[in-house]
C-alpha cells in the first residue's frame, strides 16, 4: 500500500513537470531588445552621415583685407570704408543720414541768427535797419506781440538744436567708421557665408517596439531644415 502511494505521488509530479511550458517571454524580450539595438545603431549612423555631409563647409577668410585701412578710410571720407568692404548698399544710407543732420544744422543756425537779431532789437527798443534782410523785418513784424522772454527761449531752443545736430553728425561719422571696421574684421578673420537655406519636408516616424506589442507605432511628422 505504501509503495503504491509513493508511485502515485511520483507519477503526479512527473506529469506536472511534463505539462509545464517553457517561458519564452525572456527570450522574446532579448530578441526584441536586439532588434531595437540594431535599428537604433542603423538610424544613428544614417543621421550622423547626413548631418556631417550638410554641415561640411569651406571657410575662406580674406587675410589681405585690412580692418585698419577700412577704419581710416571711413574717417577721411564717409562711406569710403564701406566701399572698400564691398558693402556698396551702405554708402547711400551713410550719406542720407549725414545729409539730414547737415540740413538740420543749417535750418537751426538760420533761425537762431534771425531770432537772435530780433531779440536784440526788441531788447534795445530799436527797429530793423537797411542792413537787415527782409526775413528779419518780416519776423520782427510777426513777433510784435511776443515778449522778450519768449524770443529768448526761441533763441536758446534753436541754438540747442543746432548743437545737437552737430553732435549727431560727429556721432554718425564715428558709427560708420566702427561699422566699416567690424565688416572688415569679419571679412579678414571669418567667412561671410551666403549659403542660407530653409526647407520643410513631410515624413513619418516609427515609435519604440515593446515586448507586449509586436507592431510599432507610426506617426506623421514635419521636418524643418535650416542651413546657416
Amino acid at each position: 500500500m505504501n509503495r503504491f502511494f509513493i508511485i502515485c505521488i511520483l507519477s503526479f509530479f512527473a506529469l506536472a513537470a511534463y505539462a509545464q511550458k517553457p517561458d519564452t517571454l525572456k527570450n522574446k524580450s532579448r530578441t526584441d531588445s536586439l532588434i531595437r539595438k540594431r535599428d537604433s545603431v542603423k538610424t544613428a549612423d544614417a543621421i550622423t552621415k547626413v548631418i556631417t555631409k550638410k554641415n561640411k563647409k569651406k571657410y575662406n577668410p580674406d587675410s589681405t583685407h585690412s580692418p585698419g585701412l577700412a577704419f581710416r578710410r571711413s574717417g577721411f571720407i564717409p562711406g569710403w570704408g564701406q566701399w572698400y568692404n564691398r558693402r556698396w548698399w551702405k554708402v547711400p544710407i551713410v550719406y542720407t543720414g549725414l545729409g539730414l543732420l547737415g540740413s538740420a544744422v543749417v535750418f537751426n543756425q538760420k533761425y537762431y541768427k534771425q531770432y537772435l537779431r530780433v531779440y536784440n532789437l526788441r531788447r534795445n527798443g530799436e527797429q530793423p535797419g537797411d542792413g537787415d534782410s527782409q526775413e528779419i523785418k518780416n519776423l520782427y513784424r510777426n513777433t510784435t506781440s511776443a515778449s522778450t522772454t519768449a524770443l529768448e527761449n526761441a533763441v536758446n531752443g534753436y541754438q540747442r538744436n543746432m548743437q545737437l545736430s552737430v553732435l549727431g553728425i560727429l556721432g554718425a561719422w564715428g558709427i560708420q567708421m566702427i561699422d566699416a571696421y567690424i565688416d572688415a574684421k569679419f571679412i579678414h578673420s571669418y567667412t561671410m557665408d551666403r549659403d542660407l537655406s530653409f526647407r520643410i519636408t513631410p515624413g513619418v516616424q516609427t515609435g519604440p517596439l515593446y515586448a507586449s506589442n509586436s507592431l510599432s507605432t507610426v506617426m506623421p511628422v514635419v521636418k524643418v531644415s535650416l542651413t546657416f
